[in-house]
């Protein structure tokens, strides 16, 4: 294991995505950026993630209590930051949340599959990177 493992960032769609689909492509792109990275979070992030996990549409795919046992295991896992540092760069304004998170925490990289933020590679040095390039990036 490296002794300088990377500062990732990962959208919350690929969040929600290993929650609900574990074995699919974002769900090991998640695993590998928890095993081998240090994966950021802010409180931001952590109640976007929350709120998406509250809507009733999970309800048949995940418990309720699967969903806030995921959350606080991040929250667990996870390195906190906080936002001093505000952004405005995304056609839509939720996604600066990530922004924020990365150029706060200092992130080495971005795993996202949102458009908006894809289109932004690099931000401010930050590579920007769907998961499918992550997984190629790491030799996977």
């Amino acid at each position: 294991m490296p002794k300088n493992r990377p500062r990732i960032v990962v959208d919350t769609n690929a969040l929600v995505s290993r929650l609900l689909l574990p074995d699919s492509k974002t769900g090991q792109v998640v695993n590998k950026a928890v095993d081998e990275g240090v994966v950021l979070v802010s409180n931001d992030t952590l109640e976007e993630l929350a709120d998406v996990l509250s809507r009733k549409k999970f309800d048949p795919y995940v418990t309720r209590e699967d969903r806030e046992t995921f959350i606080l295991l991040l929250g667990r896992i996870s390195e906190r930051v906080e936002i001093v540092r505000r952004i405005q760069a995304c056609r839509d304004p939720k996604d600066d949340k990530i922004l924020e998170l990365a150029v706060n925490g200092e992130a080495d990289l971005i795993i996202s599959g949102y458009c908006d933020l894809l289109a932004l590679h690099p931000y401010m040095g930050i590579p920007i990177l769907s998961p499918s390039d992550y997984l190629h990036l790491t030799g996977r």
